[in-house]
């Protein structure tokens, strides 16, 4: 299975693409897509929705793990968090991808075991499970790379549930 995880954001939204086999992940691509902050906000999510098209062309990924928004204090970025994370579900959408949808929380639960983790813990945790020489730079990047951890995570076991429910269908 390949995952498509996304930090959304109009500043930086992160990505990364992972292959699931098994229990085990390997990092297929990983970054930031950016815009310049003088760029009206319109360009701002053309340039993240072609950014993420063309991710998404590239590698082929089979589902995207999308962070849900995390509303804070301010309203204003949280509105325009908001906008971007539409631009890149409609561009999964257009891609022909399943969305998983997670909160910070149970991202955080996924990696670290602790919904309360702090993002050094689970940047070290992205780090390790991927077997990276450092943690991905900036932020958002580690932050998507968690997404799709977490998906990869939540996949499989809902697959072994299918698998149980199917076995106490059949009287195994």
């Amino acid at each position: 299975m390949k995952i498509l995880g996304i930090d959304p954001g109009y500043a930086i939204l992160g990505y990364g693409v992972l292959e699931k086999v098994g229990n085990r992940f390997r990092p297929l691509t990983y970054g930031s897509l950016t815009t310049d902050r003088d760029m009206p906000m319109p360009q701002r999510l053309e340039v993240l929705y072609n950014g993420l098209r063309e991710i998404i062309e590239e590698q082929r990924p089979d589902v995207a793990s999308i962070e849900q928004l995390y509303f804070n204090n301010n309203a204003k970025t949280a509105i325009n968090v908001g906008q971007a994370r539409g631009v890149a579900i409609l561009a999964c959408v257009k891609g022909g991808l399943e969305i998983a949808e997670y909160t910070p929380l149970q991202i955080k639960q996924a990696l670290v075991g602790n919904g309360r983790a702090e993002k050094k813990q689970v940047q070290f945790m992205v780090k390790t499970i991927l077997n990276l020489k450092e943690v991905p730079k900036p932020d958002d990047t580690a932050d998507a790379l968690a997404a799709a951890i977490c998906h990869g995570h939540a996949a499989g076991t809902r697959d072994r549930m299918k698998e149980i429910e199917k076995r106490i269908r059949q009287g195994l």
